[in-house]
């Protein structure tokens, strides 16, 4: 049975407890709580009445839009657009370029939509003020370093879309400029929050794998991101992707190639003092999709993420995932490696993690938005938000002797979205939850709409990786 109700004096303590390896965390965990008596704050969790099963919603398109060329499909659906590329038929820019005409067709709105909330990313990026000129000459330094081929294919979406308009001007228009920057806002502009959890053999009913992947993003202030929620389904031939998506986004957050590995961005961040760098640099979600075509395995995916990492703009973990193994890359750039801050490692259930630590369940493996490696770059220590979900997820997974889907969806849903007393796991910036099931190849996802996150979101099976 789960418990449905919490004390959060009573969480803070226990995680006290697990982390006394982490002298500030401890310290900061404490926050003048003493031997003061504990005391229940609310009733946060708001899973009641809600039954889950395994399977998710099948929705049924409203519209369908297809370019000129038939390169480009968008079905418009309930709380989604799903999105089919054709490379097989077209060359990378042409794609590009029917992607970037047939948006408009299915969501007219897109550009004053998301135009707006890209320069309130610039803005949270810049601390309040930025110049175009340096906004232009980041974004344009980090697509120049991009393989031809994404290169290609972003320029055929960006011109297509920018009919000539060009620099950051904003008119509730997209420019080339500005079409490119959406494309790298967790490489050039901010970082993401995020967790994941991957489940497998004797923690699971049916013994396969299934991997769990809650997408913290800025929803902007108007819940913008909850209108553009899709799934591009990249064709070609055995590079194919299924990408869990922003509209009109290129790069990976989240994605299954048709081999199903699956693999997702997760923040970590560099340490205060050590500067941002992007010259000489390379985007880490094009990297990414790179990566999702080319290998067939999550080993050779972390990999071969690891090996490039020192050339990434930010640190950041990779959830990796494909049926039999299942990892974290902990993705380490040159500069915090340099200063001896941090390092490069494919983790998996058995490596070693950080003193103070507690992860007390195998076949399985949790990451939130820290290094979790023994000795690696901390950001535990002092990060309350890190340090209570990570112990959240290791209560939740010791209250389960066996996990079903229909037990994810209930264990990553239980908490009640609008509360502040306590750090959620399931919060309100929660964008996207993602459900790979390796027993039946299925996806599913929960998209936060633009009312916002809500408590107990319906699951969507959104097809099959295969």
């Amino acid at each position: 049975m789960m418990n449905k109700k919490l004390i959060s004096t009573v969480l803070v303590g226990s995680v006290m407890i697990g982390l006394t390896g982490c002298t500030k965390a401890s310290d900061s965990m404490t926050l003048g709580i003493g031997d003061a008596p504990l005391v229940p704050v609310d009733d946060y969790y708001g899973g009641a009445g809600v039954t889950y099963t395994d399977e998710g919603v099948v929705e049924e398109a409203t519209a369908t839009y297809v370019s000129d060329d038939g390169l480009c499909e968008i079905a418009v659906m309930p709380d989604y657009y799903d999105v089919t590329l054709d490379y097989e038929n077209g060359s990378r820019y042409d794609v590009g370029a029917a992607y970037g005409r047939t948006i408009p067709q299915a969501m007219p709105e897109f550009e004053s939509v998301m135009e707006p909330y890209l320069y309130d990313t610039i803005r949270m990026m810049y601390g309040g003020t930025y110049t175009p000129e340096a906004v232009e000459d980041r974004v344009l330094t980090l697509y120049d370093s991009m393989r031809d081929e994404f290169k290609e294919e972003l320029a055929g979406l960006a011109e297509s879309f920018s009919e000539g308009r060009h620099g950051f001007v904003e008119d509730g228009l997209f420019s080339y400029e500005e079409v490119i920057a959406l494309n790298m806002i967790p490489d050039a502009l901010r970082p993401t929050a995020c967790s994941a959890l991957t489940l497998w053999g004797e923690r699971t009913e049916t013994g396969e794998m299934m991997a769990l992947r809650n997408l913290e993003w800025s929803l902007g202030s108007e819940y913008q991101m909850g209108m553009t929620n899709c799934v591009v389904h990249m064709r070609n031939g055995d590079r194919s992707i299924t990408a869990i998506q922003i509209m009109g986004l290129l790069d990976i957050i989240s994605g299954v190639n048709d081999d199903g590995v699956f693999a997702a961005i997760l923040d970590v961040g560099t340490p205060t003092d050590e500067r941002f760098i992007y010259e000489g640099r390379k985007c880490y979600t094009m990297e990414l999709r790179f990566a999702l075509e080319e290998f067939t395995t999550a080993r050779e995916v972390g990999e071969f993420m690891v090996g490039e990492s020192a050339e990434f703009t930010w640190c950041h973990n990779l959830t990796l995932a494909d049926g039999n193994e299942a990892f974290c890359a902990e993705d380490c750039v040159a500069q915090v490696a340099e200063a001896g801050l941090g390092f490069s490692v494919l983790r998996d259930a058995d490596t070693p993690i950080m003193e103070g630590l507690s992860w007390d369940h195998t076949d399985s493996l949790c990451i939130v938005n820290s290094f979790t490696t023994a000795g690696n770059q901390d950001g535990f220590t002092g990060n309350t938000n890190n340090i209570v979900r990570f112990a959240k997820y290791n209560e939740w997974v010791g209250q389960f002797d066996v996990f079903s889907i229909a037990d994810l969806k209930n264990m990553i849903t239980q908490e009640t979205v609008e509360q502040y007393e306590v750090e959620n796991v399931h919060s309100t910036g929660t964008s996207q939850l993602i459900i790979v099931d390796y027993a039946t190849g299925r996806i599913q996802v929960a998209f936060t709409g633009s009312e916002g996150p809500v408590d107990n979101p319906v699951f969507v099976d959104v097809g099959s990786y295969n």
